[in-house]
């Protein structure tokens, strides 16, 4: 990119930045301390607030970057995506939201450990909560890396890593100064800037095809190469039965996946009521299945006027797809129109990135503090406050994903986040569905549904071509591939719900109905929810 571009750049980034550090600087020194304050940001947000908040913490640069990538590069079989992330909030829906809130105070663990022995079940549920907010904050990396790599001309190792590194830091500064309320008010910033920027992309790609979606998508396959076959099923999942059944693993970990995400289940607290948490959820819907719409669209676009060929020069996985097309659309390269909206395209990608990783940095020292430090202290050692626990597993979790955002740069972001989804699918899910709707469940069967889901879908991972085994790989240079699968959610999922079921038949511990009924009625009507 030239200098100007790279100007530009800079200065958008660096007033994002400047923003979202103000909104922390000012909620820091408006601040109580309580763990309400900083987990729950006090309850005081609004449903609409909060649905903004939701579909800012969802809308992530797996769907921006990556999704459109794949559509770019595949045609129908990059839509899976779409289909997966939106469906899934009919499961959060009508399952999950209102329930959550009612049952719980802070994190996943609470809603299991309210009629469970609560020490084994937060061990087995923080670990689980911790490693899919691990995978998930990768996958932000990785969409970091990628987007200043090109911002700055060029793929430079050097560039990319200190990308990495700066998001790690600013995402440390934003949960361990700010909490939930900072985080909050970035997260709704961050989504009108990413619904705008994506409607304006939507209308000048819909204005260069004249309004004919039918042209869009014609122009889109003779421009792929491949045809009437960009858009049928079958590209990249069609062509063996391995394939095929990956195809299958990862519609299932889309789908289950959102209920068991721990930055998405926090934002259920943040409201005052369960009719506000249901609300939150119905605008979050509104929000996030325009900008799926929307995504569709800037996916064929740039294939048709970018090409897949420019879009993988550019990156090998296709992250940088949606710049490109922005790119094109404002004039070309070293245009003024095409410099401008470069650079603002590329700045609210940012945004999605940061506002992103500080929501699931929140929910991840939420769950090592309020869950694994309160279960694994020692009864004799000196207690320390829950949010300076909070505060400190904020650093340690930004380091980690640092190290791992750096290993795998080169991997798609939309895919790995299907990682993520699998493993919340398989641990998370399982056991908070048992936990609020079986009547017999049991703490062996709680604390086997969670690791029960979570062994099998990382080992699985570590067994895949995800690790080795192929030029794609993790390590392509080895090979101890044995599980074909990419995606584990096929296994590991059923592998979930069995292990729960078979500890609680096979637990010489009785089920207590009273804590069960006492549970389910303050999951429908409220009664003394927090």
């Amino acid at each position: 990119m030239t200098g100007n571009h790279q100007t530009l750049e800079l200065l958008l980034f660096s007033a994002f930045v400047a923003v979202t550090l103000a909104i922390t600087t000012w909620v820091s020194r408006n601040r109580h301390g309580s763990a309400e304050e900083f987990y729950a940001g006090g309850r005081l947000f609004s449903p609409m607030e909060n649905g903004f908040a939701i579909s800012g913490d969802y809308m992530s640069a797996a769907s921006f970057l990556g999704v459109t990538g794949l559509i770019s590069l595949y045609g129908y079989d990059g839509l899976l995506y779409v289909v997966g992330f939106l469906v899934a909030w009919l499961v959060v829906l009508f399952l999950v939201a209102e329930l959550v809130r009612n049952c719980g105070r802070f994190t996943l663990a609470d809603v299991v450990a309210a009629r469970m022995s609560e020490r084994p079940v937060r061990i087995a549920a923080g670990t689980s909560s911790v490693t899919v907010s691990v995978l998930y904050l990768v996958a932000q990396m990785v969409g970091a890396g990628s987007l200043v790599a090109l911002l700055l001309g060029g793929t430079s190792e050097a560039a990319r890593n200190w990308t990495v590194v700066g998001v790690g830091a600013l995402m440390v500064i934003y949960v361990s100064l700010g909490g939930m309320r900072a985080t909050t008010w970035i997260q709704i910033v961050k989504a009108v800037l990413l619904l705008s920027g994506a409607l304006a992309l939507t209308v000048l790609v819909l204005v260069r095809f004249h309004g004919d979606f039918n042209e869009l998508l014609r122009s889109a396959a003779e421009r792929s190469g491949h045809g009437d076959a960009f858009l049928a099923p079958g590209l990249k999942y069609g062509g063996s039965w391995t394939a095929r059944f990956d195809f299958i693993s990862l519609g299932l970990a889309l789908v289950l996946g959102t209920g068991g995400l721990p930055h998405i289940l926090s934002r259920f607290y943040t409201v005052p009521t369960a009719r506000a948490a249901r609300r939150s959820v119905v605008w979050s819907v509104g929000l996030i299945g325009g900008f799926y719409l929307m995504t569709i669209v800037l996916g064929f676009g740039a294939a048709a006027l970018v090409g897949p060929e420019a879009v993988r020069g550019a990156s090998a996985a296709g992250n940088t797809a949606v710049p490109l097309l922005a790119l094109d659309l404002g004039g070309g390269v070293n245009s003024t129109g095409g410099t401008v909206l470069f650079a603002i395209v590329a700045a609210i990608a940012f945004a999605t990135i940061l506002a992103v990783v500080a929501g699931i940095t929140l929910a991840s020292s939420a769950s090592v503090a309020h869950d694994l430090h309160a279960s694994l202290r020692r009864r004799h050692a000196k207690p320390r406050s829950e949010v300076a626990v909070a505060r400190t597993a904020a650093v340690g979790i930004g380091v980690v994903a640092i190290a791992l955002g750096l290993l795998a740069r080169d991997l798609n972001v939309a895919f790995l986040v299907g990682l993520a989804f699998a493993v919340a699918a398989s641990a998370n899910l399982p056991v908070l569905l048992y936990s609020l709707f079986w009547r017999s469940f049991t703490t062996r069967g709680a604390v086997w549904a969670v690791y029960g889901g979570l062994v099998p879908a990382l080992g699985l991972v570590l067994l895949s071509p995800v690790v080795s085994g192929s030029p794609e790989s993790l390590f392509p240079s080895v090979d101890f591939q044995y599980f074909p699968l990419q995606n584990p959610g096929l296994v590991s999922i059923p592998l979930g719900f069995l292990a729960g079921w078979l500890g609680t038949v096979t637990s010489a511990e009785p089920p207590d109905e009273a804590k069960h009924a006492e549970t389910e009625v303050r999951a429908l009507t409220g009664a003394g929810a927090v």
